[in-house]
């Protein structure tokens, strides 16, 4: 049983088609990598997946839950869409950490407001997750204290600290050096073999064929191909996808 059902969503920004019947599914603990040119539709598929944006066609479906779907006309509100991205941990470019909170503040401010367990529980939850992404002795540091792979790593724990059914990374090595983007895959390998379910928009070809379980290539804001990664990166089919990749490789 797929966790993560979508079905021809559309997006549209003024006259610009950024989204066009984008349709997958997702099975519990596996990893989708999504690659693609900029401005092929990733992020704003990413932010659709968020409610951070409303598509304007199509269905959503979490295990089984209708999130969303054009079909019902009835308007979503605030609380519908606040509870629907719980289904969803975002980890963005940018980190986006609260700069006037610490490591651990930061970890555990979203499931202290929403009363997840008591301050006891999601402390200790907190600084197991600190621990699993390496960064126990940082846990009063503040962002500004932090290199960019520290912080993205932080903002990994944070995601993770809301227990998501599905974890979506938004190009989270694009910010970093390549030192710092090696310590931040390393991280997301480890989540990938502890069965977590994971979506992630990506420029690393290396990091999407050996640890991504379905590969989709997206351009001009539709799937131009999706498969297995050897499917996808050994026997591509589609003549964008060729291109794309013998653009990508030389630079591995």
């Amino acid at each position: 049983m797929a966790i993560l059902e979508v079905k021809n969503i559309k997006k549209s920004f003024g006259k610009t088609e950024v989204l066009k019947n984008i349709s997958f599914s997702l099975e519990k603990g596996e990893v989708l990598a999504i690659i693609g040119s900029s401005g092929s539709g990733k992020t704003t598929l990413l932010r659709c997946l968020n409610f951070l944006e409303t598509p304007d066609n199509g269905s959503i479906t979490v295990d089984s839950k209708v999130l969303y779907d054009s079909e019902d006309k009835t308007t979503l509100s605030d609380e519908t869409i606040r509870q629907n991205r719980l289904h969803f941990g975002l980890v963005f470019q940018n980190f986006n950490l609260f700069p006037q909170y610490n490591v651990l503040e930061n970890v555990t401010l979203a499931p202290t407001l929403l009363k997840r367990g008591t301050d006891e529980e999601i402390k200790e939850k907190a600084l197991e997750l600190i621990g699993e992404v390496g960064l126990t002795e940082k846990i009063d540091s503040y962002p500004c204290q932090l290199s960019g792979g520290q912080q993205q790593r932080v903002a990994i724990a944070r995601a993770l600290a809301m227990n998501p059914d599905i974890l979506c990374f938004d190009e989270p090595t694009s910010a970093l050096d390549p030192e710092l983007t090696g310590e931040v895959l390393k991280v997301i390998k480890g989540l990938a073999s502890a069965d977590s379910t994971m979506i992630v928009v990506t420029h690393e070809m290396e990091f999407a064929k050996n640890v991504a379980h379905k590969v989709i290539f997206m351009a001009d804001g539709v799937i131009e191909e999706m498969g297995t990664p050897e499917e996808v990166f050994d026997n591509p089919k589609s003549p964008k996808t060729k291109a794309f990749l013998a653009k990508s490789l030389e630079t591995i």
